[in-house]
């Protein structure tokens, strides 16, 4: 068995960037705040260039008007904070914000499921697309296709904030965490950063601007969900589960597991219901 104590003498260095980038008096400005922000606002631009290019819907026809998108901003926000941090209160740590409720509210300190923030989000996108009278499927498309930048922002915050480590190893790349112990351990989020974030992107990019999935609605939605849902099954691996929770089944099963497996499911399901129901190509 690898004895553990001896791992931190060949673990790299901990870069120990402080998680507040700058702070005047009461006022603090987080890392993990501005990934939220970056993030939403990358997606909001990205979208509207995709709504503009007629060349990638089918027909050449735009699915929305940019200015759609202007308003959705709001929707986006909400339903991603919301469901972020309400996912993580029932999914993670019901017990600790039952017993102290003022906590909720102390979304600086972390605490933010993505599988919350996924539902909040695809609520927001339901209600706004039919409130608006846009295909739904194709509203979930220039949403998603975006989306894996700000997963990929939020993961890196999640290392700089020391949080969501990753279980002891002897690999090369292997840090000690501040408030990790004495152990070498995966930095699991930055796998995370570039399974979630880089690579998902470039495989919806290649969707979208190269197979012209986008004619499909739905399919790069779609392929995003199952996309997630398999990175975050992957990582788990390495992941340490959450101290309160541990392991739901042996050593392996974790929350984030379970939670992930029925993204995977809905995802594929979501690519070929697509597939069927896009319009023929003209001969």
């Amino acid at each position: 068995m690898t004895d553990y104590l001896l791992l931190p003498l060949a673990a790299l260095p901990f870069p120990n960037i402080d998680p507040v980038i700058v702070q005047i008096g009461p006022l603090a400005i987080h890392w993990y705040g501005l990934a939220y922000i970056v993030g939403i606002l990358f997606a909001y631009w990205y979208a509207k260039r995709l709504v503009t290019d007629s060349k990638l819907w089918a027909g050449g026809s735009l699915p929305m008007k940019p200015e759609d998108l202007d308003d959705f901003l709001v929707w986006a926000a909400i339903g991603v904070v919301a469901g972020g941090r309400i996912g993580y209160i029932l999914f993670y740590d019901l017990e600790r914000y039952l017993a102290n409720p003022l906590d909720i509210f102390a979304v600086w300190q972390g605490g933010m499921s993505f599988h919350g923030g996924f539902a909040g989000t695809t609520l927001a996108m339901i209600l706004f697309a039919r409130s608006r009278g846009i295909n739904v499927w194709s509203f979930f498309d220039v949403v998603a296709a975006g989306a894996p930048v700000a997963l990929g922002l939020v993961r890196s915050t999640n290392f700089i904030n020391s949080e969501l480590w990753g279980r002891p190893t002897d690999v090369p790349w292997a840090f000690v965490f501040p408030n990790g112990g004495p152990f070498a351990r995966h930095p699991s989020q930055l796998y995370e950063a570039a399974l979630e974030g880089l690579v998902l992107f470039l495989v919806l990019r290649l969707l979208t601007h190269s197979l012209f999935k986008l004619k499909a609605p739905g399919f790069v939605a779609g392929a995003f969900v199952a996309g997630y849902g398999a990175s975050r099954i992957f990582v788990e691996f390495f992941r340490e589960p959450d101290q309160h929770i541990g392991y739901l089944l042996g050593n392996w099963l974790t929350m984030g597991m379970v939670l992930s497996i029925p993204m995977v499911i809905v995802g594929i399901w979501m690519m070929a219901r697509a597939r069927r129901t896009a319009a023929p190509s003209p001969a």
